[in-house]
């Protein structure tokens, strides 16, 4: 195993996919769909031959193994992966274009779960290579979080740590783990593969034994997990176990509004406990508040329309705000079955710019939720608050520790810098696609979903939903790499083209 690390991460993450493609093959081959099971097994094993053959020749080569090499190779991993993993899954659609394939697998790797197919063109073997790469992205993202970019104090946690973006923290300002990158990549992995493998199993089996099919529980389990919203029936409303799986979902997705929730692995989660977390508190009032105004909304919608009496009707809609908020502010995208029950009670469809809020914040930093991240928006309303102050008392003084002078100072410096290049980035994204012919309105909701890394928004953020296949090569192209930025974020792009960065 520790050889295996010690490899190029690129071509550790190779050997990976590659590997990972014998699970859909012999699924396929259980259920008789031997087409499927032939594309993804020889495209498995020739991968894992070419992989082999690659890891001997640099067998003797002394591999630089830098934080900022890792770092470079996340960022090809995103744009080189889903070219192998398209492979078999073009191979086994047949009636798609290697593009549209590219496409559904950076949506996938990503954990954005934008899909260019209907639920019943694609065969369950497909589905659950759908899901399988929307999951081992979202693992990805979980290790990577703790063995790169808290490192390099990137991914959110530039806010908090005294070191600059791209540069270790210095040495007795944090706790982190700044050992051997291989050696901490390794370590790192083996702690939450685990967990993340074991709260995916617990899931499913809940959702099994709420009702659903095994591969439907499966795959709504590893899109639970992974963030990215990713389902063979169409959502969760389509699924047999109702409201008893919704609301065991409900309870993993916790997972995503915090690090905390999961992991103490840094120095950000040692010093707090979930109680006391910004990200999960910050979480919470969100979804109580953005609910109570839907359901109040509704509430006075539904005199209109003489339904304010009914009690059940009230409560199905009250559930469906709740669940839905918890989905997009997690970057999900799941829809609440009691969705469209809140819509009918009220006789008021609820504009989409909320969801498109919700994931634009996102979730807690080091987590599968993408979005700018809760941690931020806490920063932002530190400072905020404290300006405020200033004005009453101009002499006063803020409060003391390092923490809080750099979650005030520095912190929500970096924290305005990243919301300038986001924003930047994506009115930037939003002109490109007015320029392929999209009209504004989708264009913006295609810009949003894709660096929130929520693709659900793409269904349910307009009128009527957005036809991705209808696209232009181009627009397909500049949505994969607006997707890409958004799970790598901007910032960390920056830090990879700095020079100054890279001198040793």
């Amino acid at each position: 195993m520790r050889r295996l690390f010690a490899l190029p991460f690129l071509l550790l993450l190779a050997i990976l996919a590659f590997a990972s493609m014998i699970v859909p093959a012999v699924f396929a081959l259980m259920i008789e769909e031997h087409h499927d099971s032939r594309s993804f097994f020889y495209a498995g094993v020739v991968g894992l031959v070419l992989c082999t053959m690659i890891a001997i020749a640099q067998a003797t080569r002394q591999h630089n193994q830098s934080a900022m090499r890792q770092l470079l190779g996340l960022l090809a991993a995103f744009v080189v992966l889903p070219a192998i993993l398209a492979v078999p899954f073009h191979e086994a659609v047949r009636n798609t274009t290697f593009l549209n394939a590219y496409f559904e697998m950076v949506s996938s790797l990503t954990t954005t779960g934008a899909t260019l197919f209907d639920a019943a063109r694609l065969s369950p073997p497909e589905h659950l290579w759908r899901a399988q790469v929307g999951w081992m992205g979202g693992l990805l993202m979980w290790v990577s979080a703790a063995a790169i970019l808290a490192p390099l104090t990137l991914g959110g946690f530039e806010v908090t740590a005294m070191g600059e973006p791209g540069q270790s923290p210095p040495l007795g300002s944090a706790r982190l783990d700044m050992s051997n990158p291989a050696r901490r990549l390794e370590r790192t992995f083996g702690a939450l593969f685990p967990i993340y493998t074991g709260l995916t199993v617990a899931l499913w089996i809940m959702l099994v034994m709420a009702g659903d099919l095994p591969l439907v529980a499966l795959i709504h389990a590893m899109s639970a997990m992974a963030t990215s919203g990713i389902s063979p029936v169409g959502g969760i409303a389509g699924a047999q176990s109702g409201l008893a799986g919704e609301m065991i979902l409900f309870c993993f997705l916790f997972f995503a509004l915090s690090r905390l929730t999961f992991s103490r692995d840094t120095s950000s989660a040692r010093q707090s406990r979930l109680r006391n977390d910004p990200e999960f508190r910050m979480g919470l009032i969100l979804i109580v508040l953005v609910p109570a105004l839907l359901f109040m909304r509704h509430w006075l919608a539904s005199f209109e329309v003489g339904e304010e009496e009914n009690l059940i009707a009230a409560l199905h809609a009250l559930w469906g705000a709740v669940f839905t908020t918890l989905s997009f502010l997690t970057t999900t995208g799941f829809v609440s079955a009691d969705w469209i029950s809140a819509q009918g009670w009220s006789g008021l469809s609820t504009p989409g710019l909320i969801f498109m809020g919700l994931a634009l914040i996102g979730g807690g930093v080091a987590t599968t939720a993408g979005g700018v991240k809760l941690l931020r928006v806490f920063v932002l309303y530190l400072n905020a608050r404290r300006e405020i102050e200033k004005l009453t008392h101009p002499s006063s003084i803020g409060r003391s520790g390092p923490m809080g002078r750099r979650m005030r100072r520095e912190g929500a410096f970096i924290a305005w810098v990243f919301f300038m290049i986001f924003a930047l980035t994506l009115a930037a994204v939003t002109l490109a696609l007015t320029a392929l012919g999209v009209d504004f309105e989708s264009a913006l909701i295609l810009t949003i979903a894709t660096l929130s890394n929520t693709g659900p928004l793409v269904l349910i953020a307009g009128e009527v939903p957005i036809d991705l296949v209808i696209l232009s090569a181009e627009a397909k192209s500049l949505l994969c790499l607006a997707m890409i930025l958004g799970r790598l974020e901007m910032l960390a792009l920056i830090v990879i083209l700095t020079p100054d960065i890279w001198r040793e």
